[in-house]
């Protein structure tokens, strides 16, 4: 059992990071552009997202909703 338990923490510390990029690559475009490398496609890959959230109506909502619990989850757990 702990080796799952130090597997979920793993798992849950990049899952911090990566979100933690994904809001520093946001800043980075906006601020820059489309000109940066690595963080180029951000904010369109995002808007593509919300907009096909937006399009698919109620089950994106219930979909949006249950990732944000998940995320809330993992965190009051620690």
């Amino acid at each position: 059992m702990q080796y799952l338990k130090e597997i979920k923490k793993w798992i849950g510390e990049i899952t911090e990071i990566s979100l933690l990029l994904i809001a520093f690559g946001i800043v980075v475009q906006i601020l820059f552009g489309d000109v940066v490398p690595f963080f180029g496609g951000i904010t369109t890959n995002l808007t593509a997202l919300l907009n096909t959230l937006g399009d698919n109506g109620f089950v994106a909502l219930i979909t949006l909703g249950v990732i944000l619990y998940l995320l809330q989850r993992r965190r009051v757990t620690d």
